[in-house]
């Protein structure tokens, strides 16, 4: 199974917070609105890192599993890269 498009995870954040922010709209309740505007923004910055290590590490085969060890030294190049 591969991993799902970054732009397809995004959409998909964007519409959860979306559909959120306009109940609080339709509300009248600006606290919530200003509170999942702050939120969004986070998770958004969050998701995108995590994004980011995700499209670093190597690509297990489809007929093995993953080693674990191999992983985590490829997430250290990357942290120790930038």
């Amino acid at each position: 199974m591969s991993p799902r498009a970054r732009q397809q995870i995004l959409d998909n954040l964007d519409g959860i917070y979306r559909e959120a922010y306009e109940r609080a709209k339709a509300a009248k309740d600006e606290r919530r609105m200003a509170d999942l505007d702050a939120a969004y923004q986070r998770e958004q910055l969050l998701l995108e890192v995590l994004l980011d290590i995700r499209d670093g590490l190597p690509a297990a085969p489809s007929t093995q599993s993953r080693d674990p060890l191999a992983s985590l030294e490829a997430l250290r190049r990357l942290t120790r890269s930038t």
